[in-house]
């Protein structure tokens, strides 16, 4: 009798620890999806810098956000900067979304292999919500034309 009470406290182990190794893989898709979402709107305010200061007279100053630190230039030389920075946070979002698919065929494969089903009352998306953080964005403003 004592080596069956043995055996069952093995096995709720086990379970526990396939439950928090799961747990942890969710949290870590949680959070892939938190950063290609912030990546994404970081993408589009890029999109909308460019849009803005592109048919501009590239002679004209504009001040570009460095590290906390503003700083003037011309057109001439921050919108290469900004169309470079988009090109890599655009690849940056293309190796994640790889990533993620990676992470969603591991998960899945967990699942089938511990044989786990999700309830319904999961309520991870709404803390993740909750808990987003701005991201160290670099902007550019542009001065009067008339300087």
């Amino acid at each position: 009798m004592a080596s069956k009470a043995g055996s069952d406290d093995k096995e709720a182990i086990n379970e526990q620890v396939v439950a928090n190794i799961y747990g942890n893989m969710r949290s870590e898709l949680s959070q892939l999806y938190t950063k290609i979402t912030e990546l994404e709107m970081e993408v589009s305010e890029h999109s909308l810098v460019i849009g803005a200061i592109e048919p501009l007279d590239h002679s004209r100053r504009c001040y570009r956000m460095i590290g906390g630190v503003l700083v003037e230039r011309t057109i001439r030389e921050v919108l290469p900067a900004v169309q470079r920075n988009k090109e890599g946070l655009e690849e940056l979002v293309a190796r994640m979304n790889e990533t993620l698919e990676k992470k969603k065929k591991e998960i899945t494969e967990f699942e089938l292999k511990y044989k786990i089903r999700i309830r319904k009352s999961d309520t991870n998306a709404e803390e993740e919500e909750g808990s987003k953080k701005e991201g160290s964005a670099q902007g550019v403003l542009v001065g009067p034309a008339g300087q």
